[in-house]
């Protein structure tokens, strides 16, 4: 499992997934293997979170191996993210919240031992200290094990969801605001209220063909409830009429500028974010922050081939620009709060892709699937 950081090997490991591992992905996505043997899944999260490769790509790729009833579940799969940004941006409160009880809880839980052992892999459950260890190592955890050891942290550690998603934004290379704060509160029974995920020694062991022992876990915990329910924020996430000769800004969600429909447009200047922990509610280790940092260097690289005029700078620079400008829109999360505070003079573009699914995710992930027939229509 290696994440090299450039758009050439992400689209190689898109195509190899394709035409070897497709086939079986409905049949063996559930199964952890281990971080040596990730065929069965994609692993290609890093690079969709970072817009490196988009869904629609991805989506169009799939569909010309096979038809769209043998690609379904994979399809789905793709478009959750899409899901949960949507969720989210429809309910961006649920994000802010996040942030004020998690800085509350940071400090109350900074020396309890159990978080302790927990954040160190010494808990003496196997499977979730090997998967502390995996995951600070790789940046990756496949998506069954991260419900699995988010049921654990909740309801068998009994530590606050919100320290566990920290730890998940901390170290994943795939984290975002999104999937990650609502994954976290699925699982803790709050964002589908009273529905909670509890992890099972049967369910593990079956599912990672019995490489763990030792684990003895709370299964009857009750979910945990929620003190406080969102409304629908409405917005339409209409583009302004984009005049050229303007400045263009992409922070690091956005990193496929070149297959884009702005390419069309001809900016005066392009600028790409980086948003060091400085300015970071939530702190990244080190590996995240180098691999959004190589990433970055590698779209700075292929829109300079296209002879535009490009450059990296830090996201507190941005208060230095005077003139008006674009800024590709970057979702709810830490880019968001820092333009929201400290920026103006700017108009958001939103991808289409996102204009036209954020509208069907007013409600559950089972609602939303049954737009993505007409989400595929649109866009393939």
């Amino acid at each position: 499992m290696n994440f090299e950081t450039t758009r050439a090997k992400a689209i190689e490991n898109l195509d190899r997934f394709v035409e070897r591992n497709l086939s079986d992905y409905s049949k063996l996505r559930n199964f952890d293997f281990g971080p040596d043997k990730r065929s069965n899944v994609s692993c290609l999260s890093p690079y969709i979170t970072h817009g490196v490769l988009n869904e629609v790509e991805i989506i169009k790729k799939s569909l010309a191996k096979y038809s769209f009833n043998k690609n379904e579940k994979f399809i789905q799969e793709v478009l959750w993210r899409t899901y949960w940004k949507g969720w989210l941006e429809l309910r961006p409160s649920v994000w802010s919240d996040y942030i004020i009880s998690l800085n509350s809880i940071r400090e109350k839980y900074k020396e309890n031992i159990n978080y302790l052992r927990a954040i160190e892999g010494k808990t003496n459950i196997e499977c979730f200290d090997e998967w502390v260890k995996e995951l600070k190592t790789h940046n990756y955890l496949h998506n069954h094990t991260r419900m699995w050891f988010a049921s654990i942290w909740i309801f068998t550690l009994d530590l606050p969801w919100q320290l566990g998603a920290e730890f998940f934004l901390k170290h994943l290379y795939d984290g975002d605001a999104a999937s990650n704060t609502l994954g976290w509160r699925w699982v803790a029974g709050i964002q589908t209220q009273g529905k909670h995920y509890l992890a099972s020694e049967w369910n593990i062991k079956k599912f990672t063909n019995n490489r763990f022992q030792n684990i003895k876990l709370n299964e009857n915990a009750p979910p945990k409830m929620a003190d406080k329910t969102y409304s629908i924020i409405k917005n339409d996430f209409i583009n302004p009429t984009i005049n050229e000769d303007k400045t263009l800004i992409i922070f690091e969600n956005s990193l496929s500028f070149e297959i884009s429909n702005l390419k069309e447009f001809k900016f005066n200047k392009i600028i790409l974010v980086v948003n060091s922990n400085e300015f970071r509610q939530v702190k990244l280790s080190d590996n995240v922050i180098k691999f959004k940092s190589e990433l970055i260097n590698d779209q700075l690289e292929r829109i300079e081939s296209l002879s535009i005029n490009c450059e990296i700078v830090s996201v507190d620079k941005l208060k230095e620009i005077k003139s008006d400008f674009y800024i590709l829109y970057p979702s709810v999360g830490e880019n968001l709060d820092f333009v929201m505070s400290n920026l103006s003079n700017y108009k958001f573009i939103y991808r289409e892709l996102d204009q036209f699914s954020w509208q069907f995710c007013n409600k559950g992930f089972f609602n939303f699937k049954t737009y993505i027939p007409k989400i595929i229509a649109k866009f393939t």
